[in-house]
């Protein structure tokens, strides 16, 4: 059943609104004030707002910002207006409001807005990681300072960090968003058409997860690709989780292609090295499977997040994105305490990174089998440092394929290893 806020400080309006939607089979709350609205939406995610513009306390423009602000406008907002803030309504709009209602609020409108919005809010994408959530610390404060000097370079760029260390959300952070964005999955492409994926890229990014597993003939289709780059006003981010120069020393990187990367070179520190940022990260990714519903509500304790913070992490986001998610799906209550992150961190490899024995086992069997095979490439991956060949070869799959396996179950791990 679906849930639906109602925030508006007129008991009437209140009243109507819940019984009119009731009736049509929904679930909702009220809010008469900021304060309570602030506190129901702290305790899970409705569906859908509708929150009022005129309030004594705090107006629903304000409200609304806050939310935006903070990373939980995750749900379609629709806000409710008198005749003379109807401009203040449709500014809200331009805020991230769905849509606004005028008052007195027809039925029909209602009902055919709330619809509408619902359905959007059920085709949103599952929010992902930003360079701001990496942290607030000094060390990923100096990343940003050194990215945002780069920002307007037109030229090639190099970054390299393990595994998972957050090469992807470093490039992301230098994409305009309203440019093309190209990553692909399969590198075989460069080595078949290598201007044919640049042409993708026009007057955009081109995003390569990692130069270090490209094959010679991948190697030589991109520094074709590096000669067109003025021609397509597209720029080339690469990402390294092996050190080049050890390779063109052994033979298996281009030193052409090394010396047209190496010029602008960026290191992504790992998360060991900005530990201090773990508690919120920690507490940013379970907000964001209780905000998609994958797991019920639960909360760190002040003790479990200090075990994390003191852990070395040597699988880097994707390693405590899989340990929060087994966490949360493990959880006996609300609260996750310090002996089940300990229980869990100092496990059998098998399970350090996704415990398997935390499966719901009252899933239907899609979803468990989803669920199964989520944790099962997760340690894989953690396991092989994030190294793609090696964990193709491992779980005995096509390389290509499974990347496809790794989108289709929402795991963006590895050679991407960032999320």
């Amino acid at each position: 059943m679906q849930q639906i806020l109602v925030v508006d400080d007129e008991v009437g309006i209140r009243e109507l609104l819940s019984e009119i939607l009731h009736d049509e089979g929904y679930r909702v709350t009220l809010a008469e004030n900021a304060g309570q609205a602030r506190a129901a939406r702290g305790q899970a995610r409705p569906d859908l707002v509708l929150l009022d513009i005129w309030m004594p306390d705090t107006d629903g423009i304000t409200l609304l910002k806050e939310w935006a602000a903070a990373g939980q406008l995750t749900m379609p907002v629709v806000m409710m207006s008198g005749h003379g803030t109807i401009d203040t309504a449709v500014e809200a709009t331009k805020m991230g409001a769905f849509d606004f209602l005028e008052k007195p609020i027809a039925l029909q409108k209602l009902l055919a807005t709330v619809g509408r919005a619902l359905k959007s809010g059920a085709q949103q994408p599952k929010p992902e990681l930003s360079l701001a959530a990496l942290g607030r610390g000094a060390v990923i404060a100096g990343l940003r300072q050194r990215l945002e000097r780069l920002a307007g370079l037109r030229a090639p760029l190099l970054l390299t960090g393990e595994p998972g260390s957050g090469l992807e959300l470093c490039a992301r952070f230098l994409h305009q968003p309203s440019a093309p964005w190209v990553a692909p999955e399969s590198y075989s492409a460069l080595a078949e058409t290598p201007l044919d994926v640049l042409g993708e890229a026009r007057e955009g990014t081109l995003f390569i997860h990692d130069v270090s597993e490209l094959t010679r003939l991948e190697q030589k289709g991109l520094l074709l690709a590096i000669g067109r780059l003025d021609k397509f006003n597209a720029r080339l981010i690469c990402g390294a989780t092996r050190p080049l120069p050890e390779l063109v020393a052994e033979g298996g990187f281009d030193s052409r292609l090394y010396g047209a990367l190496a010029a602008t070179t960026l290191r992504v520190p790992s998360l060991r090295e900005h530990r201090e940022d773990v508690p919120d990260l920690a507490n940013l990714l379970l907000s964001r499977l209780v905000e998609v519903k994958e797991t019920p509500p639960r909360r760190f304790s002040t003790a479990a997040l200090n075990a994390l913070r003191n852990y070395d992490w040597p699988g880097n986001l994707p390693q405590l994105e899989g340990v929060v998610r087994s966490l949360a799906l493990g959880a006996s209550g609300s609260e996750i305490g310090p002996v089940e992150v300990t229980r869990l961190l100092e496990g059998p490899p098998a399970v350090a990174t996704a415990s398997a024995g935390a499966l719901p086992l009252d899933l239907p069997l899609r979803e468990a089998r989803d669920a199964f095979e989520r944790v099962y490439l997760e340690h894989h991956i953690a396991r092989e440092g994030g190294n793609m060949s090696r964990v193709a070869e491992r779980v005995g799959l096509e390389r290509t394929h499974l990347y496809r396996k790794l989108k289709q179950l929402g795991v963006k791990l590895g050679r991407r290893g960032e999320e």
